[in-house]
């Protein structure tokens, strides 16, 4: 090997590693692939009864920044608390008062995610 190609592999090598790094954390759902911090929503708690809850399948969620967008574009409905499970892909939506699922829904399907399925908890 010649003092050129040396260079090229150590080159190589340098720019692989954080790539390989940055992408396993990405693939284990750690990372910030949509360009989002690492910022922590305010949650959002609700005095009174609640009336039902519902949990919400699902897709296309990969990192924080697209549990933390869930959470806190559904905190934003009047009578709503969520917390979305990243590793399960859900989100348990706590519901406070009437509100159509349908509104759900299209708040996360808004985000560019897909609702798999909803049920009553």
């Amino acid at each position: 090997m010649n003092g050129q190609t040396l260079l090229i592999v150590v080159i190589l090598i340098i720019i692989l590693i954080p790539a390989i790094v940055s992408t396993l954390k990405h693939m284990k759902g750690e990372g910030d692939c949509c360009g989002g911090s690492k910022e922590k929503p305010v949650k959002k708690k609700i005095d009174g009864s609640k009336l039902r809850e519902l949990v919400v399948h699902i897709d296309g969620m990969h990192c924080q920044n697209c549990k933390n967008r869930i959470e806190k574009h559904l905190d934003e409905l009047d009578g709503v608390v969520a917390k979305v499970n990243l590793n399960k892909k859900q989100a348990v939506v706590s519901i406070y008062r009437e509100i159509d699922d349908s509104v759900i829904r299209d708040v996360i399907e808004g985000l560019d995610f897909t609702v798999v399925s909803m049920e009553q908890k």
